[in-house]
């Protein structure tokens, strides 16, 4: 058996917006067999982590960091709209629409084709793990989101 590499799913910047793919796996449902509640939020949260990736910076790097740090969520808001099942093809998007010193707010959208299922606004803060105080976004990082 000859076995090749295979990545998994990394998304793509387009037009300052991150689409990443998305499809619904059976543990993703509840017991009326559409995408439980919470899994959304699940989805929205790999979206950021991997536009985050995109850019070119690997959040385990400041967690490894002697002063970690990292992105924690202080604010989220979502509307459900419409259900998502079983195997559909899911597009989350991410697209930061204010930034602060420390922190950055985010429009996310969970769509199946042209069909908007949830809308996700986020408000992530830089923090000092080890202080648990915000921190000035790392200037690098601040340059590429913007």
């Amino acid at each position: 058996m000859i076995i090749k590499p295979v990545s998994p799913a990394s998304g793509e910047l387009k037009d300052n917006e991150f689409l990443f793919p998305v499809r619904v796996y059976y543990e993703d449902t509840d017991a009326g067999g559409i995408v439980y509640y919470a899994n959304y939020l699940k989805f929205a949260e790999r979206a950021r982590t991997e536009y985050i990736r995109a850019l070119g910076m690997r959040q385990q790097d400041a967690l490894e960091d002697d002063d970690k740090f990292g992105f924690v969520v202080r604010h989220c808001e979502i509307d459900y709209q419409a259900p998502a099942v079983l195997d559909d093809e899911l597009i989350v998007s991410c697209k930061v629409t204010e930034m602060g010193g420390a922190s950055c707010t985010m429009h996310q959208e969970i769509t199946r084709g042209d069909q908007v299922l949830a809308v996700v606004d986020v408000k992530a803060v830089y923090v000092s793990l080890k202080t648990k105080r915000p921190s000035r976004i790392p200037r690098e990082l601040a340059a590429k989101i913007m």
